[in-house]
């Protein structure tokens, strides 16, 4: 028993000299720790977010991109009694809410940080079914017992999964196709992420 302790503490001991630098390079991996650790961190605070762990809208247009879909959305009906993640993130359980919201933010920050994201923006297959989801949990004392059949099933007669938006092509976002669907679209402007010390140097 006391062989196996000692041996773990060797092996603990071995492992901590091996992590720490040897004493001349401390100072080094401690500035480029420091420097790694400070970009994170600003990067973190200029994107904003610690704002995609909510669920208030305005973290939508933290992308200019989103601008007419938040637009739409405020000026409609679903803008008084739903939020953006009240339709498009799963409502099941907080697992699968955060899962989805990380690797949906994930992809969304890629997208825009790297300028991929296209001129119409479309909705993906995950996104899809996690909307459907939610206009039935919605609406299910409005649809009829027929339709939801049909919804939840297949079309008689093309054998295809129906979308309830299939119908209903302008809830909640209208003719939203592209950010020049929406040019005059007022919306909440984004608190400056660049400090007044910095602008003043670069102007």
């Amino acid at each position: 028993m006391e062989d196996s302790q000692s041996g773990r503490t060797n092996f603990l001991k071995k492992l901590v000299f091996k992590i720490i630098p040897p004493d001349r390079w401390r100072v080094p991996v401690l500035i480029t720790f420091g420097i790694f650790f400070g970009l994170g961190f600003y990067i973190v605070y200029i994107s904003n977010a610690a704002s995609y762990l909510s669920d208030n809208p305005k973290t939508c247009v933290n992308c200019h991109v989103m601008t007419p879909q938040y637009a739409t959305w405020e000026r409609g009906s679903h803008g008084k009694v739903a939020t953006c993640n009240d339709c498009h993130v799963p409502q099941d359980n907080l697992i699968r809410k955060y899962w989805f919201k990380a690797n949906d933010g994930l992809r969304h920050a890629t997208y825009f940080t790297m300028r991929w994201e296209p001129q119409v923006i479309r909705i993906k297959q995950a996104g899809k079914d996690a909307v459907q989801e939610n206009c039935i949990r919605c609406h299910s004392n409005l649809i009829h017992p027929v339709a939801l059949r049909a919804i939840n099933n297949r079309n008689v007669q093309d054998q295809t999964e129906k979308y309830c938006w299939d119908c209903h092509r302008e809830t909640p976002h209208g003719r939203v196709h592209s950010l020049s669907s929406t040019p005059h679209a007022i919306v909440p402007q984004l608190k400056p992420v660049v400090p007044e010390w910095l602008e003043k140097i670069t102007n």
